[in-house]
């Protein structure tokens, strides 16, 4: 398992929509700005974010991205699993129905406790968390 670029941007882009949440919306401009990404690099991220629902968007001169809801509300690892799409260690678990050896093989449970592990600790942090 390894957190690509697209997930530690995503969470970069979570945590700065956070940290200016006063309600108004925030330009993409401004987000690459302060975290010294380019637009279009944030750009496939943001797309990914809203059509999670995470954060919502308005087009127009006061247009932008704000949080969808409260930073606390937030779960990193559901941040990082937009992204990434899974974080699981090995590919046989990261599936509802495991492979059709798990029953027989001795690391399968190895992987699925690390595969927890992971997903507990991410989700035991929120936006909120981060940016104290």
């Amino acid at each position: 398992m390894m957190i690509t670029t697209k997930g530690r941007n995503a969470l970069k882009i979570m945590i700065d929509l956070a940290q200016h949440n006063d309600g108004s919306n925030i330009s993409l401009t401004d987000i690459a700005e302060r975290q010294r990404e380019s637009v279009k690099y944030l750009e496939a991220n943001m797309s990914q974010l809203v059509a999670a629902g995470m954060v919502l968007s308005a087009r127009g001169k006061s247009g932008g991205y704000r949080l969808a809801k409260a930073p606390q509300e937030y779960l990193v690892g559901d941040i990082i699993i937009t992204a990434e799409g899974s974080l699981a260690p090995v590919s046989c678990v990261e599936s509802d129905t495991p492979c059709e050896n798990a029953a027989n093989c001795l690391s399968f449970p190895l992987w699925k406790e690390l595969d927890e592990v992971i997903m507990n600790f991410l989700n035991s942090k929120t936006l909120a968390d981060l940016i104290k």
